[in-house]
């Protein structure tokens, strides 16, 4: 099996992408989270931010859900981006193959991997980017929706 995080799959999750769910989003300017969905939507991504405890307000002029379920049928979700802990990564994975349909990848920030989740999206048909950064990739790899 390839490298699930050789640039070429890194490369092809950020080229098939155009709405990313940001899974843990901060409403703090000063948290990785607000400043790589931040970046995101800079480069031409929808992000949709995933946070119970601002649920109903918005964040980067987008409504704010408090969990995947409750993102609406209309919109259609290509990538979970993982703003949590290990811990919780397993739900999280769960929560998006049961509600959202047309995903294509989950991805796990710096610092974060969950092997059993991973394995369990990959044999959904997902692919997995684990411990690594879009915001940090992007720039490395020259590869937006807008050059796609």
């Amino acid at each position: 099996m390839s490298d699930p995080n050789s640039d070429a799959d890194i490369a092809s999750v950020l080229k098939q992408a155009r709405t990313i769910a940001i899974v843990g989003m901060s409403p703090k300017e000063d948290r990785p989270s607000w400043g790589v969905a931040r970046f995101l939507k800079s480069q031409g991504y929808r992000i949709i931010p995933i946070n119970p405890g601002h649920a109903g307000t918005t964040m980067l002029d987008e409504p704010v859900y408090a969990d995947l379920k409750s993102i609406p049928a209309e919109i259609s979700v290509d990538m979970v981006d993982i703003f949590r802990r290990a811990e919780a990564v397993p739900a999280v994975v769960d929560e998006a193959l049961t509600h959202l349909p047309g995903l294509h990848s989950i991805w796990m920030q710096l610092g974060i991997t969950h092997a059993e989740a991973a394995a369990k999206a990959r044999k959904a048909g997902l692919k997995v980017i684990e411990d690594r950064c879009p915001k940090i990739e992007l720039p490395r790899l020259g590869n937006t929706p807008q050059s796609a």
